[in-house]
């Protein structure tokens, strides 16, 4: 039987960056203690007796991390620890929404649900449905029966093997062995102020160094507990305790507040907490029915994924759903923690035919009351499908061009039925909008630049063409896999007039005045769009797709070295299986190309200006795209500046979703495609990559290849969309590649991968004597 005291799993999901680092994986499983009930940890017991630790010899208690103030465990000791929740295996199963076809399913299950044996679907089937006899044949709380699933039949039951788990490893890492340290410890306290007395069971209990610990796997506290902790630390009888609380992850916002409180209860020093930061992996032996993230993988990093909420609304709902079942504090982390606007790929392991792909994806960490990890199987498709959208396309392919002369070359056909395809325009007209605005002469730095130009006598601006290019992708080739540390975009731009007239009239300058206005709006306007580019919301789909490219470049080359899974689709010129998605399977290129050619012609905002020394009113359009550098990065400085990176990849790939040591600010997710690996057939002989053609050329000499695609975890040939990815073309491959800097570093060649090119003569920008455009 549960005591309500029983804190053996509480995890929270308070962080804003999940990145995987740990040193090594320490795995309890192996502990007969660990696979037993919660009865059998409410028994006090030496903790050493308690779990197998019998000859250690204890930690001084003044070495103790929690000794004199909060600690953090060092990064350099971030590790891993396994529990058993075999019913994670059954993640996959589905039942129809539908009530009468639910219902049919159902019916068919006579049994009480405990005479089904655990591991079948029958069983979980069955405890379904006593669930909804037990609430009126509905489901009113959980919303189906997914959600009921994830949340009560996994999560639930994981929760006290978690607990258990990480209170042995407290014990083990921090020697907290011998005759003093009591496990399991129940005293009586009283409230001074109200006399109520209270049972309090600590984790550990040490009579003689005088301290109560209280151990979480999680970063979350027991409500259920705080009127006892306060009576403890009020009681006169433990006015010389010290409470101290051991988190296996960061503390939440609510959690922080909490311990807070008790310190300035307490007094100086009493009240300490300590995060021991290592994350939980589940240990289960996947089956017919584990589930796989929309790249077809598994691991706790795709699981989180695949967990998110589609949107604010639902994860709203399920964030309130698991606070109500979780007063003690005892779920796990999961996609609230995360924010998936800022999902993008961040490795991928050698691609060994047969065994898969190993991933790993980046996102920033939030605590949960921020409500933002909703949209991560979105993105994760994204990536994904644009991971394959550039093995399967022949780069010459990869170009997009908004220019209101051109209306028959706006993108390749076939790349325009993608995803990716339609990032890349519709990031070229993002940006042709944000251009527009920073010209505004009103405000910002688009008065700046006239202001400037109208004291140098120049009355008005060129036609400029802007566009989007990758600069080198600073990577990392080391151990079989690639480390995407930083994958930036520029904006280029340069002067161009076309023929579509603009509505503000013509402008004539000088030689000397074109050169200036250019030098102005490089140094004032380009920047500040090459930062919304690299940073901005807008254009995270874009820096998404453009990961994907660098990794599937990769992936082509390890191909071409010797045949990967993902041979069959590299350069096939065949993506029916990654098409426009969701609420964008209607769209086109002509629907992106009709909007620009209106900013164009039309203008995006008037003003007021003079016009043939007449008053009239201006507009203003169009839009501006960058790419971002990269740079070399040779083992040392990798070693140096991403000491635990490797690590961290390791613990998100194999384990869980975990904290990045490096940045406390990050996640990493990872998993494994080897369940739905391979293309068919025998083992395919190489093919030599061809020679790219060259780029079509937008009139005014820009080209666009399309950025660096992220590999999805996990594609198959057939229509599944995942499997893992395909070969790289060539060094001499026009559209995009990895430039060979040596044998340990990579390098994605600025001058190669020329993601976008931003339509030819966006817009002319205007300004009469009046200081107006």
């Amino acid at each position: 039987m549960n005591h309500p005291d029983n804190r053996r799993g509480r995890r929270t999901w308070a962080r804003a960056a999940v990145a995987l680092a740990t040193v090594g994986i320490l795995s309890f499983s192996g502990l007969p203690q660990l696979q037993g009930t919660a009865d059998a940890a409410v028994r006090a017991q030496r903790c050493d007796e308690m779990f197998g630790l019998t000859g250690t010899t204890p930690t001084n208690p003044a070495d103790l991390p929690w000794a004199t103030r909060d600690a953090v465990r060092p990064e350099a000791e971030w590790d891993t620890y396994g529990y058993p929740n075999q019913r994670m295996a059954m993640n996959g199963l589905t039942l129809p929404d539908d009530p009468a076809q639910r219902d049919a399913i159902l019916d068919k299950l006579t049994k009480p649900y405990k005479m089904y044996a655990e591991g079948t679907k029958e069983r979980v089937y069955a405890t379904y449905k006593n669930y909804l006899q037990r609430n009126g044949g509905t489901d009113t709380k959980y919303g189906g029966f997914q959600n009921w699933l994830q949340e009560a039949y996994i999560d639930v039951y994981g929760r006290n093997p978690r607990g258990n788990a990480f209170h042995a490893k407290i014990v083990k890492d921090l020697k907290l062995t011998g005759p003093d340290w009591i496990c399991e410890e129940t005293v009586t306290v009283t409230d001074p102020e109200t006399g109520k007395p209270y049972k309090r069971r600590f984790d550990a209990f040490n009579r003689r160094t005088r301290e109560a610990v209280e151990i979480k796997s999680g970063g979350n506290h027991d409500a259920s507990q705080a009127p006892k902790d306060r009576a403890f630390l009020k009681d006169p009888k433990y006015k010389d305790y010290k409470l101290r609380y051991a988190f296996g992850e960061t503390q939440s916002e609510d959690t922080r507040r909490f311990t807070a409180g008790l310190k300035q209860l307490a007094g100086s020093g009493r009240v300490t907490t300590y995060e021991h930061i290592a994350t939980p992996a589940p240990e289960y032996t996947p089956g017919k029915y584990t589930a796989q993230d929309t790249t077809r993988s598994i691991g706790r990093g795709s699981e989180v994924v695949r967990e998110s909420p589609g949107t604010a609304g639902e994860m709203a709902q399920r964030n309130a759903r698991m606070r109500a079942g979780d007063p003690q504090g005892l779920r796990g982390r999961g996609p609230g923690g995360v924010d998936f606007s800022t999902l993008e790929l961040r490795y991928v392991g050698k691609p060994v035919k047969g065994q898969g792909l190993n991933y790993s994806f980046g996102a920033k960490k939030v605590d949960e009351s921020a409500g933002l990890g909703y949209g991560g199987k979105e993105k994760a498709q994204l990536i994904s499908d644009g991971f394959f959208t550039w093995l399967s396309l022949t780069p010459d392919r990869f170009w997009v061009n908004l220019n209101p002369d051109q209306p028959d070359r706006i993108m390749d056909k076939t790349f325009g039925t993608t995803d990716a395809g339609r990032v890349l325009l519709q990031a070229d007209l993002q940006m042709k909008h944000d251009f527009a605005k920073d010209m505004d002469p009103r405000t910002g730095v688009g008065k700046k630049l006239f202001d400037t130009l109208a004291a140098e006598n120049i009355p008005c601006t060129h036609g400029v063409r802007n566009w989007i290019v990758p600069k080198p992708a600073v990577v990392r080739e080391q151990d079989g896999g690639l480390y995407i540390l930083d994958a930036p975009l520029q904006v280029n731009s340069v002067p161009q007039e076309v023929r579509t007239p603009s509505p503000n009239g013509p402008c004539n300058l000088t030689e000397a005045q074109h050169k200036r206005v250019q030098q102005l709006m490089d140094s004032m306007i380009v920047p500040d769009i090459e930062t919304k580019v690299n940073t901005g919301a807008a254009y995270a789909d874009l820096r998404r797709v453009y990961s994907a490219r660098v990794a599937a470049e990769w992936i082509r080359r390890q191909d071409a070295a010797s045949p990967t899974d993902y041979h069959a689709f590299i350069n096939s010129n065949k993506v029916t299986d990654w098409p426009l998605r969701g609420g964008n399977r209607s769209w086109t290129p002509q629907q992106t190309y009709k909007e620009y050619v209106k900013s164009f012609t039309e203008g995006d905002y008037s003003y007021p200006c003079e016009k043939a020394g007449q008053p009239a009113t201006c507009v203003s359009g169009g839009v501006d795209f960058s790419k971002a550098p990269k740079k070399d990065i040779d083992k040392a400085q990798f070693h140096t500046q991403h000491t635990y990176l490797p690590r961290t990849t390791e613990i998100s790939v194999k384990a869980a979703m975990t904290d990045d040591a490096e940045n406390k600010g990050l996640l990493a997710l990872g998993g494994n495609t080897a369940t739905h690996t391979g293309t068919g057939g025998g083992t395919p002989t190489p093919t030599p990559t061809p020679t790219d053609k060259p780029t079509p050329t937008p009139s005014g000499g820009s080209s666009t290849p399309a950025a660096t695609p992220t590999p999805s975890p996990g594609h198959t040939a057939q229509g599944d969309h995942q499997q893992p990815p395909a070969t790289p073309p060539g060094d001499n491959g026009g559209g995009g590649g990895l430039a060979n800097t040596g044998t340990e570093v990579a390098v994605v060649a600025a001058a190669a991968v020329l993601l976008l090119a931003a339509g030819a003569g966006l817009v002319w920008w205007r300004r009469r004597s009046t200081g107006t455009l």
